[in-house]
C-alpha cells in the first residue's frame, strides 16, 4: 500500500473520461502499430525461412524480433486496455503528456515480454542443442511443449490471469490515484506480467512449431484475441487446451510429420 500523502486524485467519475473521437483515435493508432509489426516481421521472415532453434540470431537480434512478435501479437488484445488507461488518466494529463504516459504504458507492458523472451531464448538454445543428432529428442520435446501449454490451459493461475486481462481496471486504476515515479511504466508492467502469466502456454508451443512462423503466431494470436475478448473466452480457452492435449498425444505417438514441428529438426 502507498503512503497517503502520495494520493493526488480522488476516484475517477464518468465525467473525466475522453471524449469518443480521442478513444477512436487510440484503439485506430494501436491497430495501426501492430499492422505495421505483422509487416515487420513478414518480411523478416520470408528472408529467413522458419528454421529450428534460435536460427542464428544473436540475443539482441533476436529480442528485436521478438518484441516485434509481441507488438503484433498482443497489440489487437491490449488495445482496450491501453485505451482504457488513457481515458483513466485523461482529467491528470493532456496532449504530449498524455501520449507520453500512455507510450511508458505500452513500454512497460513490452518489457515484461521481453524478459519473457529472454527465457524463450534461452529454451530455444537448449533445445536446439538436444535435438542436434538426435531425431527422435525433437518428438519428445514438441510434446512437453503441446502438453505444458495444455496443462497451462487448465490451470487456476490461468484463470486467475485471464480474469485480470479480460477486466483489468479494477486492479489498475488503484495506481490512477497516487503519484509516484514511473508510475505508467509500473502499471504497464503489471499488467504485462499478468498477460505473460496468462499467455506463456501459448507462446511455447511456437518453440515447435517454430518460433518465426507465421502462420502459428497469427493462430496465436487469434487465440489470445478470443480468449480475452469474447465473452465466452474462458470455455474457448478450455477447448484449445484439449486441442493442446491432443497434439501433444498424437506428438509422443509420432503421428504427427515433421513439417508439423519445423522448430525442432536436428541436422
Amino acid at each position: 500500500m502507498l503512503p497517503h500523502r502520495e494520493r493526488l486524485t480522488p476516484p475517477l467519475r464518468s465525467g473525466d473520461l475522453l471524449p469518443a473521437r480521442q478513444l477512436a483515435a487510440g484503439w485506430f493508432l494501436m491497430s495501426l502499430i501492430a499492422l505495421l509489426a505483422w509487416v515487420l516481421v513478414v518480411a523478416q521472415t520470408d528472408d529467413m525461412g522458419v528454421g529450428p532453434g534460435t536460427m542464428g540470431l544473436s540475443v539482441p537480434l533476436f529480442l528485436l524480433l521478438w518484441v516485434a512478435m509481441m507488438i503484433a501479437m498482443m497489440f489487437p488484445s491490449v488495445a482496450p486496455v491501453a485505451v482504457t488507461w488513457a481515458r483513466a488518466i485523461g482529467r491528470q494529463a493532456s496532449g504530449a503528456a498524455r501520449v507520453l504516459r500512455t507510450t511508458q504504458f505500452v513500454t512497460g507492458y513490452l518489457l515484461a515480454w521481453a524478459v519473457f523472451g529472454l527465457l524463450v531464448y534461452g529454451m530455444l538454445v537448449l533445445f536446439g542443442g538436444l535435438v542436434e543428432g538426435r531425431p527422435q529428442a525433437g518428438r519428445w520435446i514438441g510434446a512437453g511443449a503441446f502438453l505444458a501449454a495444455a496443462l497451462q490451459q487448465f490451470s487456476p493461475l490461468k484463470d486467475v490471469c485471464l480474469r485480470h486481462c479480460r477486466s483489468p481496471m479494477s486492479q489498475l486504476v488503484r495506481y490512477a490515484g497516487f503519484r509516484t515515479r514511473a508510475r505508467d511504466l509500473r502499471v504497464g508492467i503489471h499488467h504485462g506480467l499478468y498477460c505473460v502469466g496468462c499467455c506463456w502456454g501459448l507462446m511455447i508451443v511456437l518453440i515447435p512449431l517454430g518460433s518465426m512462423n507465421i502462420a502459428a503466431m497469427a493462430a496465436v494470436s487469434m487465440i489470445i484475441f478470443v480468449e480475452k475478448l469474447w465473452r465466452l473466452g474462458p470455455l474457448f480457452s478450455s477447448a484449445v487446451g484439449a486441442v493442446f492435449l491432443a497434439l501433444a498425444v498424437l506428438t509422443a505417438l509420432g503421428l504427427l510429420h515433421d513439417f508439423l514441428l519445423p522448430g525442432l529438426r536436428g541436422s
